[in-house]
């Protein structure tokens, strides 16, 4: 750790935090990259019913992400504002071809 640091001389208490950034440090980008994936895989599911439940996971890694100020409240906001749509869109397309074949059928 001593080595790390250079040539400055360090407290036990300032070794100390540097271990605990280190692990901090570690697990926020764990939470954060996870989350990321997650964000990935509901963008890229065109099932409305699996991206619902997706969606759901998400909202909660975003809002512990945001708690924990890994990344800001609006951005968490944002990217929730923007999944729920596109999961609304999902909705919408399979609804209008339905609409589309009741038309053809009643005509």
């Amino acid at each position: 750790e001593r080595a790390a640091t250079g040539f400055m001389l360090l407290t036990k208490s300032a070794l100390k935090r540097i271990r605990q950034t280190k692990t901090r440090n570690l697990k926020n980008r764990l939470q954060h990259k996870t989350t990321r994936n997650a964000i990935k895989t509901l963008k890229d599911s065109s099932n409305k019913k699996e991206a619902e439940k997706l969606l759901v996971n998400v909202t909660s890694l975003l809002d512990k992400l945001a708690k924990n100020n890994i990344i800001h409240k609006n951005k968490s906001a944002n990217l929730k504002s923007k999944l729920s749509k596109h999961v609304n869109s999902l909705k919408a397309k399979s609804s209008s071809k339905s609409k589309v074949k009741a038309k053809a059928k009643s005509s």
